[in-house]
């Protein structure tokens, strides 16, 4: 598989889906659609925890899946950004629901990607691994700098465990992503990289930051090209930025990356800022156009959307991105 997808990249630029939760909210789910019969008689309120519909609701997100390769999506995420043993804490879930969640989340992925696959362009499933809830470089408490509420290790046991369910469910990549504090993904890769030396595996990554405003810095304070530098060790597939900025507010940052790094570019950006609603107003038409600039800049390597983006808008990103070739990959410098 990874010598295939490194053959479609040298040929075209892959084309990454929209937002889940955008789409779950279309349906308007209840109480009842998260708890399904498997979580029946939980402890605790389970409406809003996406990631369990892959148990309890798994029709609607094998919809979603569908919606977006229908709209011309080579790689798809599985449901399971907030999978990890300590965001699920939250509500509750053991660690055995939480490999569960992880592991039907690939499964599901990877049925309705079959059933789309052709020799002329296979589908891939990308195993999301967010951020989780707790960061390793920073403080919870204003007051006590130099607390911690997780540890690396934690953070570590907790990224292996759900990176083994997603490859056991089928998944053909693993996706870290939307990272705020690069320790955290750090702990996440140190987490792959284990799997890969027990099971003697070579799974191709993608490293997806987060800029969360115009000072062009992650959360945990790092440029874009000091997360650059912290994450290249691990010879990801690709890296790239995703979520909190739109796509023009996205391109300066993408060419710091496009100029440094020796793998793959990746980006999926928000369709815009929210407004005063928390709803994003850009349009597919508005989005793709603003890709554009990517790709006339021969920027990138995989695109895709996040926040309020839909089908609709992934199926403009394809048709536009179609149009052009991939970033080449940089030589590497030899001694």
């Amino acid at each position: 598989m990874a010598k295939n997808i490194y053959d479609i990249l040298s040929e075209r630029i892959l084309v990454l889906d929209g937002a889940m939760g955008t789409m779950i909210q279309k349906y308007q789910l209840q109480e009842e659609d998260f708890r399904g019969d498997y979580f029946k008689n939980h402890s605790c309120a389970m409406k809003g925890n996406n990631d369990v519909l892959s148990i309890t609701r798994p029709d609607v997100i094998k919809e979603i899946h569908a919606a977006y390769l229908e709209a011309g999506a080579d790689i798809i995420e599985t449901n399971t950004f907030g999978s990890t043993t300590i965001a699920q804490d939250d509500y509750d879930l053991s660690k055995e629901d939480v490999y569960k969640v992880n592991f039907e989340s690939a499964k599901i992925a990877k049925e309705v990607c079959d059933s789309y696959s052709t020799d002329d362009k296979p589908r891939f499933v990308a195993g999301s691994m967010g951020p989780t809830t707790r960061l390793a470089s920073l403080s919870p408490d204003v007051n006590d700098p130099g607390f911690r509420n997780i540890t690396f290790d934690e953070l570590r046991v907790a990224f292996k465990q759900q990176a083994g369910a997603l490859l056991d469910g089928g998944a053909d990549l693993l996706l870290v992503e939307t990272i705020t504090d690069t320790l955290n993904a750090k702990a996440a890769l140190y987490a792959i990289d284990e799997l890969k030396t027990e099971r003697g595996i070579d799974i191709p990554v993608m490293i997806s930051g987060t800029i969360t405003d115009a000072s062009g810095r992650t959360l945990s304070g790092q440029t874009t090209e000091a997360f650059l530098v912290s994450i290249e060790h691990s010879s990801p597939f690709s890296v790239g930025l995703n979520c909190a900025l739109g796509a023009s507010a996205l391109r300066p940052y993408l060419q710091t990356l496009s100029d440094k790094a020796n793998c793959f570019i990746s980006a999926h950006p928000n369709a815009g800022l929210p407004n005063e609603f928390g709803e994003y107003d850009e349009t597919p038409e508005m989005m793709a156009e603003q890709i554009k600039e990517f790709l006339d800049l021969n920027l990138i390597n995989v695109i895709g959307g996040c926040c309020g983006t839909s089908p609709a808008h992934i199926k403009a990103i394809a048709e536009v991105a179609a149009k052009y070739s991939p970033r080449p990959l940089p030589l590497k410098e030899t001694v």
